[in-house]
């Protein structure tokens, strides 16, 4: 296989895209993938209301398809080192574009978890690819500015989904929320075709054990886990998947530790550094997963606001990382990541704690207001020096596989956050009345403020940074001792092509 370095090229030049193309395509692609993590959630009620359902159904719509993105992603990456990227490209973009449209026809709620685990698949394959494709067409002097670009698309698509989502719903249908990526992936697949190079990796591997086992362990126990309120948590079902997803996971784990060519090599959690931020990010995405989940129902459902309405009121907190991620990154640069992570994870676990204080039956938006503000600085604090944290805590060769795994982490944090958070609302409250939610939805939140608390203090492990040559590195002490040949002033703009933003979508796996 040619080196992924040096991407061998089979396009004569006139077929090959210039990098203002393959900027529009990935960013395209990046875009959809990462709006259909959160546009689903405030049409949840409306979906709800079309197709019926409990509240285990409207968990499996979100849940579906994060957990598919999730188990898949480095999987996905690999499959485009071993039989040609932009080939992958193109059919996880199909694959995408064709289960969007299934989600959108969907006649019951059944078909349409089936189809977004579906979309879950196209996702995982050509999300991971597109930074690789974008690498491969831009000059190494530009890659800073396109990767800039590509980040600052996706951070739009997770910031604007709620609200997307909440207006198409609203002004149109909740099916709007899926038809949208059809005419943009059949748009976007002609030019992959014509105007992307296909090149191939070094080395792929392709754990198929391990996809396997991290697979059928991650459905096993999100799945007793949704089961568990409704079915009662000593049924057949409920235990079977509790303890054989437990069991598969453990079986995962040892794989891990003994295949060659495994899919994430738990040698890799030796490292402070390196198990702290993916410890501190699945904890974060798992209490903020679980409380959008819930407070976007809560806004419709209980306070009467229409999805706009909801959509918009949820910007000071899904938006803030697009204002205050710059000033974090400046602030990282100065003191180091851990500082500015765990601050933000303690934040945004008081943001929680505040919003589960002040949510009433009859809660004013002003009342609520700080929390989602105080919830969107955290978050902020919490995604610009993340990247840097991973990918300085690896040796460079492994940067890639590190970016995967902590993004695979982050999606089965969401899945879990969905599931444990919503099997606490269901056991204290449930959509009898606007009281009775409340009931539900204030310990959910509380649990999930200290979940995200917990975080904070998994931040704290990471060693601190040091001082070199007046310089402040944030990522030299992080490293473990074999992986200290990183640049300790390395930004993820510079460090790797692998160390482009992580704070805005789930980005590349295993690509190199």
């Amino acid at each position: 296989m040619p080196d992924a370095s040096a991407p061998e090229t089979k396009e004569p030049a006139a077929r090959r895209g210039g990098a203002a193309w393959a900027l529009v395509i990935t960013s395209v692609a990046g875009f959809m993938a990462a709006l259909d993590n959160l546009v689903v959630t405030t049409a949840l009620p409306s979906i709800r209301k079309d197709l019926g359902g409990a509240l285990g159904d409207l968990e499996w719509t979100v849940s579906a398809y994060t957990l598919t993105f999730a188990v898949l992603l480095m999987f996905g990456a690999a499959l485009g080192d071993r039989f040609g990227r932009r080939r992958l490209f193109m059919i996880g973009l199909t694959v995408f574009t064709g289960a969007s449209a299934a989600a959108a026809m969907a006649p019951g709620i059944d078909s349409l978890i089936a189809a977004r685990a579906v979309q879950g698949v196209g996702a995982a394959i050509m999300m991971p690819l597109t930074l690789t494709l974008l690498t491969a067409a831009v000059p190494v002097a530009k890659r800073g500015m396109a990767y800039g670009i590509w980040g600052a698309v996706n951070g739009l698509a997770v910031a604007s989904g709620p609200l997307i989502g909440g207006s198409l719903t609203e002004h149109v249908s909740w099916h709007w929320i899926f038809w949208l990526n059809v005419p943009l992936g059949l748009a976007v697949l002609p030019l992959a075709r014509l105007r992307l190079s296909e090149s191939f990796g070094a080395g792929a591997r392709l754990d198929f054990p391990g996809t396997l086992l991290a697979s059928g362990g991650l459905f096993g126990i999100v799945y007793g886990l949704v089961r568990g309120p409704s079915d009662g948590w000593t049924s057949g079902l409920v235990l079977t998947g509790l303890i054989a997803g437990g069991v598969l996971l453990a079986g995962f784990v040892v794989h891990g530790t003994r295949a060659k060519n495994a899919m994430l090599p738990m040698r890799l959690f030796r490292s402070r550094a390196f198990a702290g931020i993916n410890a501190a990010s699945l904890l974060m995405f798992l209490g903020m997963f679980g409380s959008i989940f819930l407070l976007s129902q809560y806004m419709q459902g209980v306070l009467g606001y229409s999805p706009t309405e909801a959509g918009l009121r949820m910007l000071p907190w899904t938006g803030m990382p697009m204002l205050v991620a710059p000033i974090a990154g400046i602030l990282s640069d100065r003191i180091g990541g851990r500082p500015v992570v765990a601050t933000g994870l303690f934040l945004q676990a008081v943001g929680l704690g505040y919003m589960a204080v002040v949510a009433t039956a009859h809660a004013s938006y002003g009342a609520q207001l700080p929390a989602l503000i105080i919830s969107g600085i955290g978050m902020a604090l919490y995604f610009a020096p993340a990247a840097n944290l991973v990918m300085s805590s690896v040796r460079p060769q492994e940067q890639g596989i590190a970016s995967g795994a902590n993004n695979a982490l982050r999606e089965v944090g969401g899945a879990l956050g969905v599931a444990i958070m919503s099997s606490i609302f269901a056991a204290q409250g449930g959509y009898e009345s606007g009281q009775a939610f409340v009931d539900g939805l204030r310990p959910a939140l509380v649990v999930g403020a200290s979940v995200v608390a917990l975080a904070g203090v998994a931040a704290l492990v990471i060693p601190a940074a040091r001082r070199t040559t007046g310089v402040t590195s944030a990522t030299t002490a992080e490293a473990p001792e074999h992986a200290r040949d990183v640049d300790a002033g390395a930004s993820p703009k510079t460090a790797s092509p692998e160390t482009a933003p992580l704070e805005t979508a789930p980005l590349e796996a295993a690509s190199r």
